[in-house]
C-alpha cells in the first residue's frame, strides 16, 4: 500500500501561481515499486481528467490545456512528486488529486486525498 498526502492548494487570482506537493510513504518495497507519478483533476460536474503525469525515468506528459503553464517533477530521494502552475485561470479551478502507479505485472493506481485549487476571475 502507499499512502499519499497532498499539499499547496488554495485560492489564487488568475495569473497567479500555485505549487501542489504530493508525498508518498508505505513500506519500502511499495515506495520502491512506484512508476509514473501523476496529477489529475476534477472540476464540478466534470469528469477526473489527467493533468500530467512523470515517469521514474524523467518522462513527462501533459494534457495540451496546461502545456507551457504547468510544470511537473518528482523527488525520488523524498518520494514526492510537485506541480508547478504559472498563469492559471479560472478554468484550472478544480480537486486536484495525486496518482501513483506501480510497477508489475499487476499495476496498482494509489490516490490522494485530493486538494482544492480555485482561481478567481
Amino acid at each position: 500500500q502507499v499512502q499519499l498526502v497532498e499539499s499547496g492548494g488554495g485560492l489564487v487570482q488568475a495569473g497567479g501561481s500555485l505549487r501542489l506537493s504530493c508525498a508518498a510513504s508505505g513500506s519500502i518495497r511499495s515506495i520502491l515499486s512506484i512508476d509514473i507519478m501523476g496529477w489529475y483533476r476534477q472540476a464540478p460536474g466534470k469528469q477526473r481528467e489527467l493533468v500530467a503525469t512523470i515517469t521514474a525515468g524523467g518522462g513527462t506528459n501533459y494534457v495540451d490545456s496546461v502545456k507551457g503553464r504547468f510544470t511537473i517533477s518528482r523527488d525520488n530521494a523524498k518520494n514526492t512528486v510537485y506541480l508547478q502552475m504559472f498563469s492559471l485561470k479560472p478554468e484550472d479551478t478544480a480537486v486536484y488529486y495525486c496518482n501513483v502507479e506501480t510497477m508489475g505485472v499487476v499495476r496498482k493506481n494509489f490516490w490522494g486525498q485530493g486538494t482544492q485549487v480555485t482561481v478567481s476571475s
